[in-house]
């Protein structure tokens, strides 16, 4: 292999290194998941879709989410107040990467029930 080529792939496995790292831990995939199926998501819609997460988790991860601009928090005036939170156009670029996961878990999951 080539010496420009392992530098090449040195970039591509930093990239893979530096998209986990933030969308590393248990919860952000299955809340980034969520939002993206169903464009808005309440915080208690968010709740139910992702399985065992508590209240104060959910709360951090969304914050780190935001932080790195994948998701948009917007309260609406209303009584009591409503929260949305939806992705953001640069969250919406992870949609593929979503939907590969999902078509892969559903192949995944086949071939260990199958065989």
């Amino acid at each position: 292999m080539s010496n420009e080529c392992q530098v090449e792939h040195r970039k591509e496995i930093m990239a893979v290194h530096d998209t986990m790292d933030i969308l590393n831990g248990k919860w952000k995939i299955s809340i980034i998941s969520s939002i993206c199926y169903h464009n808005k998501r309440r915080f208690t819609d968010i709740l139910n879709d992702v399985n065992g997460i508590s209240n104060k988790m959910l709360s951090k991860e969304l914050r780190d989410l935001e932080i790195n601009k994948l998701i948009k928090r917007t309260v609406l005036d209303t009584q009591p107040v409503t929260i949305h939170y939806q992705l953001t156009d640069y969250g919406l670029t992870l949609k593929t990467i979503i939907n590969d996961l999902a078509e892969w878990g559903l192949k995944h999951r086949k071939v260990i029930i199958d065989g």
